[in-house]
This record gives C-alpha cells, structure tokens and sequence, in this order.
C-alpha cells in the first residue's frame, strides 16, 4: 500500500487524511523535516509515498492527478510531492538536504512538500506537474486565505472537471460528437464498478469478434447485427481510454493491448466481411487483403514519420506552419482531421456499409477512403520534410532501422555496400527502396504463376534493401524505406496468392500478412514504450521482410499453386505462433516488472 507522509500541524475540520485514504494512501504524521526523513526511510523502496503539507486545500481529482498516476516517477502540485519506486532514490536524496543545516532550497517556500519538490528541480530531477486547469491546489498562509481557498474549491465542481479530462483533447470529428458525449458515464460506471481500462479492452475485442462471426454469416441480418456490434466495440474502445483517463489506470500491459487488439479487430472483421461475401458466392478475399495492405503502409507511414521527428532540432518548414494557420481556423480543423479517415469515422463508415451494402462495396468504399486519406496525408509529410530544416538524431535512425524490419541478408548486404552508400545523394535511401519494391511486385503480379521471373526479382530486391540501409537513415525523406518495405512484402504475397489461382490461397495470405504485420506492430510500440526493438533472434527468425519475400517467391517457383496454398497457411502459423509467443512473454515480463507506465493519446488513424 502507497504511504502519504503529512507533514505539519493538522488543521481542525480538514478532510486531506480522508482524502488521502480514499486514493488508497495509508497516513502517518510527522511533526517536521527530521520526522519526515524517519518516516521515509521506513517506506518499503517497492512503494509509493508521497509527502503532503497538512494545510493542504483543493480538489480531490488534484490530489489523484498529483500523487497517483502510473507514468511519472516523480509528480507534484503545490503542497504535495510523491515518488514511484524508480524515484525514491531523487526524493530520499532531496529530504535529506531539507533535514541538512540551512535546507537546500529558498526559504520563502513555507511548507515542506514544496521545499522538497525545488530540491527536486535543483537536483536536475524530472518532476511532473500535471496541468491542473481550474482545480485548486493551494498551502493557505492563514485563516482568510484558507477560507478564500475553500471557496474555490466549492466553486468547481470537481467530477465535471474529471469527467471532461477522462476525454481525449484531440479527436475525431466522429468519436468527439457522437461517441464521448456519453462514453465518458460509461467510463465513470465502470470505475465505480472496480473494473479496469483492460477489462474493457477485452470487451470491446471480444464484442468485434462477435461482430466478424455475424458478418461471416453472409445474411442480411447477420450484416445489420455486425455493423450494430461494430459500433458498440468502438464505444468500447473509446471507453478503456476514458476508464484509464479518469482513474489514472495507466500501465505497459494495457497500452500494448488496446494498440494490439485494436489492429485485431478491423482486421478480423474485415476476414469476417470476405467470408460472408464467399457465403454469398462473391470472393472478395484479394480487396480484403489489399484494404489490410494498405492499412498498414498508412500506419507505418504514421509511425516512420513520428519516429523521425520525434527529437529532431529546429523542426520547422513553411508547410508546417501553414498547418499551424489552418488549425486556427475552426471548420479546417473537423474537416482535416475527417478527411484522413480516423479510426472512429472508419468504422462508422463500415458499420454502415455492412448493413445497407455488400461486403464488395464496402471494400471497395474502404479503399478510396483510405487510398485518398493516405494520399493526403504522406504528400504533406513529404512536402514537410522537403522543406524543413532539421538535423535528424542518431536515436531517429535506430528507430527508422528498427522499423525497416531488415533480416540477415539485407544485414549482410548492408555491410558490404556501406562505402556505396555513402556516395549516393540523400533522397537514394528511398528512391533504392521504392525501385526494388515495385519490381518485385510488378514481376509477381504480371508474369505467370510458378515462373522464375519473381525469384529473380526477389533477389534484385534483397540487394536494393541492403543498399537502401547501407547508411544511417537521416535523409529527409528516409523515413519512407520502412513503408515501401512494408508495401513490396505485403504486395508481393498478395499478387502470388491472386496468380496461384486457388481455393484457399488468398485467405491463407491474408493469414500470414496478418501475422507478419502484428510483428511489425510489435515492434512501433516496443519503440514507442522506449523498450527498443525486439530481439535479434526473433528478427533472424522470422527472416526479415526481404527474407521472407525471397522465401515466398521460391516457393511460389518450386511448388504447385495447391502446394503454395498449404506453404502459406504453414508459414503464417509459425510466424504467427512464434512473434506471439515473444510479444506476449515481453510485455507480460515487462507488466510484472513494473515498466513505466505508457498511455498512447496519439494512436494513429
């Protein structure tokens, strides 16, 4: 149990001890600064404390978002500073300069939690400080500032303000006004409850599986029952994040399985979607894929383009200051952010689509909705990045190779052609990439099933790979080479399995993309959770995406269209089964060892 520390005389009619028990503090008293430091030292080091001035006056929801949340080693508002176990070290450093002769910090500051909290700052410590808005935290001097101080706190109406926390700052046009008007109660009423944002996670996914098995039917009831469950997992959704918003349930574990199941969701909605449209006599399964496809590429296309900027100096270019300007403007903003098509209006749209169409036409809809959507948005991260002036870090480069997914060939390759590489001109990383790409693609969506001419193209691609990674990936425009990467791969299985000709191909490719792109998910939030990109053996393993493209297009060679099928559904079990297996050991391990704590306000479309 967390230990709250209240320093100072206690107040008579204050309700700081009940406050604090009910966040799940046990309180204990110390006269002063001596007795403060005794107290600490009593604290398990596995624990949370936090010390608190007994003056304290302000809002409930002040105090939890100060003392409570996962995420921060180190937290405090005015009166009140704690520390996670990864920060005891910095506090128990901080009071023991308070409880040193003549303190180590101003002695304007009157109350001790604050005291500690400039120690902190001076330490060069990292100490959160939520934003507050208009809830109160406040030390009164005196009875007139504390009465002042109460009559402000009544003046607030501390649930309204959580509430309207619990909801995402910037969100779709969709989700914002016709999700979370109430989403959030639903968030409040499972708080109540006891149960938790995971919890939540599991019903939105299990509600969308449900929703896949009714579009599977391929009756226009089983179609109408899908879209309506559809939309009640994405309710779902929203609410997990509101749940962990408004009771500060942040953890690794929880982030990794809304990302993760909600990549499994659409996906095995949109399998449901093919199967019921075969029900029906209508084979769907190549437009299924490709909208899984071209998903992706636009999520590697978000996540390569966060990763590279993330650190990036003097991060500015004419096109994103005309961004800026627009989002000053009120109806550019709803619209913008409509027109790339996010999460909310995706599924609103194939809800609908399920119940008053064909699985086809969805498809088709979802296509150029998402093809327009990621039109849109890379020719503005293009110009963005033609024109800005920026050094790109040693840490952006990792993360662009870490994402490139390279396997030992293209390692190899790298090793051998680096002097090459460096000679070339900055934009070749991806000219390379984009070249080899599109010819192994070309080549397998062109030629015959079981001809040469894609293992031959799978090697020149191998080559290219290694040359467009032979350097540091810091050109502008370099953080396209993990979504053209992606792209060739995706591609390549997807144009075989259509060439094989055969029952059962295309779902069996739709089952290994499937697995591979968890990998590649994967491994963004690994980065994201600033855990580093999964192991070498298991990137060995699963071959690299230029390993696997040569693999599938010797296959494809080498074996009948019957056989490729049977190789294919074989290949996406193992890749299946074994990046599972990892992911699943590594963020459980990293749950059990209490890994920072991670909330992701910023899940792409």
């Amino acid at each position: 149990m967390p230990t709250a520390i209240l320093t100072g005389q206690p107040v008579p009619g204050s309700s700081i001890e009940s406050e604090l028990r009910s966040l799940g503090f046990d309180v204990q008293y110390a006269s002063g600064a001596p007795d403060t430091e005794t107290l600490l030292a009593r604290v398990p080091a596995t624990e949370r404390v936090a010390v608190v001035d007994a003056r304290f006056v302000g809002h409930p929801h002040a105090l939890r978002l100060g003392l409570t949340d996962p995420r921060f080693p180190l937290s405090a508002v005015p009166g009140a500073v704690t520390a996670r176990p990864e920060g005891r070290q910095a506090l128990t450093r901080a009071m023991a300069r308070e409880n040193s002769a003549g303190g180590g910090t101003a002695l304007a500051v009157d109350n001790l939690a604050d005291r500690i909290t400039a120690a902190l700052d001076a330490d060069g410590a990292d100490v959160h400080r939520p934003e507050l808005g208009s809830l109160v935290a406040a030390v009164p001097a005196d009875p007139q500032a504390r009465n002042e101080a109460r009559q402000a706190v009544a003046a607030v109406d501390d649930e309204a303000v959580r509430l309207k926390s619990a909801v995402k700052a910037r969100d779709g046009f969709v989700t914002t006004f016709a999700i979370s008007p109430y989403s959030r109660y639903i968030a409040r009423w499972c708080a109540r409850r006891g149960l938790t944002p995971n919890q939540v996670t599991t019903a939105s996914l299990l509600t969308a599986l449900i929703a896949a098995g009714c579009a599977a039917t391929g009756t226009r009831g089983g179609f109408v029952a899908a879209g309506v469950l559809l939309i009640a997992s994405f309710v779902l959704d929203c609410t997990d994040g509101q749940l962990a918003r408004y009771s500060l349930q942040y953890s690794t574990l929880g982030a990794w399985l809304d990302a993760t199941f909600d990549r499994a969701k659409e996906y095995a909605y949109y399998a449901g979607l093919a199967l019921g449209a075969a029900r029906g006599g209508d084979d769907v399964w190549a437009i299924a894929l490709g909208a899984m496809v071209l998903q992706t590429c636009r999520h590697v296309v978000d996540f390569s383009f966060n990763e590279a900027n993330h650190d990036a100096a003097a991060n500015t270019s004419p096109t994103a200051a005309l961004s800026d300007r627009l989002d000053s403007v009120g109806w550019t903003v709803w619209l913008r952010r409509m027109i790339v098509l996010p999460i909310g209006e995706r599924w609103a749209m194939i809800a609908v689509l399920t119940a008053v169409a064909t699985p086809r036409i969805t498809f088709y809809v979802l296509l150029i909705g998402c093809a327009f959507a990621a039109t849109y948005t890379t020719a503005g991260r293009v110009l963005r990045s033609l024109t800005r002036k920026a050094t790109r870090t040693d840490r952006a480069a990792a993360a662009l190779a870490d994402l490139a997914d390279s396997g030992p060939l293209a390692e190899a390759g790298a090793r051998s052609l680096a002097g090459t590489a460096r000679r070339l001109p900055g934009f070749a990383a991806p000219a390379v990439a984009l070249l080899g790409g599109a010819a192994v693609v070309a080549t397998a969506a062109l030629t015959d099933f079981g001809g040469p001419w894609p293992l031959v193209a799978a090697a020149v691609y191998v080559l290219t790979s290694s040359l467009a990674v032979a350097r540091p990936l810091k050109g502008a425009l370099d953080w396209l080479v993990p979504p053209f990467f992606r792209a060739a791969e995706y591609l390549t299985v997807l144009a075989l399995a259509a060439k094989a000709d055969v029952n059962g191909a295309l779902p069996a490719a739709f089952g290994l993309v499937a697995a591979v792109a968890y990998h590649h998910y994967d491994t963004v939030y690994r980065i994201r959770g600033d855990a580093g990109a999964p192991p070498a053996w298991l990137v060995r393993t699963a071959g690299g995406h230029e390993g696997r493209t040569l693999v599938i297009t010797a296959l494809a060679v080498l074996l009948t269209a019957t056989q490729f099928k049977v190789a294919l559904t074989v290949l996406a079990v193992a890749v299946a089964l074994v990046v599972l297996a990892e992911s699943i050991r590594f963020w459980v391990a990293a749950h059990k060892v209490g890994a920072p704590a991670v909330h992701d306000e910023g899940e792409p479309a």
